[in-house]
């Protein structure tokens, strides 16, 4: 290295691309531990519309979203009827799919049974025994789709009434919310949030 050359800073996971809002989101939110049930269930909510679709959609109607699902509150989605389901098929700023929208009625149902049975967020961390998992990627191409846990997952929470939580859709809701620590090895984020998975 030349006298004048000046050390490469280190780069974030390149799935971010330059969009500043996909950019804040891998920066301040993917991979940090989620542990608040509310929240958890917003995730795999919003997880369960990117179905099919791109995550960078979903960011850019988070808001509307969160308008129209009223805070992600599930005892006030909870008691959707069809007036509020038509209603949101009407409004451009979220995914209009039927489908999609009366599972979020539906997996509210589910929320609170399992809130009241066990805590949601139990529930959740118990498929990675409580602690994020750490991985160690390198590069997209070693990042996988999928894994044992997000495999049993699915299967639990499909069993509990939900829908739109496949395998795969799990696993990206279990690293946006931390239960696995997927930032690439050479992404500064990936001690950041190591360190706060260690804080607890």
């Amino acid at each position: 290295m030349s006298p004048t050359t000046a050390p490469s800073e280190p780069q974030r996971c390149s799935w971010c691309g330059t969009d500043p809002l996909y950019v804040a989101y891998h920066d301040e939110e993917w991979g940090v531990p989620e542990y608040d049930s509310r929240a958890l269930w917003e995730k795999l909510v919003l997880d369960g519309f990117q179905a099919g679709l791109s995550w960078i959609t979903i960011l850019r109607k988070r808001d509307t979203f969160r308008e129209v699902f009223e805070g992600f509150d599930p005892e006030r989605v909870a008691r959707w009827g069809e007036p509020e389901i038509a209603s949101a098929l009407q409004n451009p700023g979220i995914i209009r799919h039927r489908g999609k929208i009366e599972a979020a009625v539906t997996g509210a149902r589910r929320y609170l049974e399992i809130e009241a049975r066990e805590g949601f967020s139990p529930f959740i961390w118990s498929f990675v025994g409580g602690a994020p998992i750490q991985s160690n990627l390198r590069s997209m191409a070693e990042a996988p789709t999928k894994s044992a846990e997000s495999e049993a997952m699915a299967k639990a929470l499909k069993k509990e009434g939900f829908k739109f939580c496949g395998p795969v859709i799990t696993y990206a809701f279990m690293q946006a919310c931390g239960l696995v620590n997927d930032h690439f090895a050479h992404c500064p984020r990936q001690a950041e949030v190591r360190a706060l998975a260690a804080r607890g």
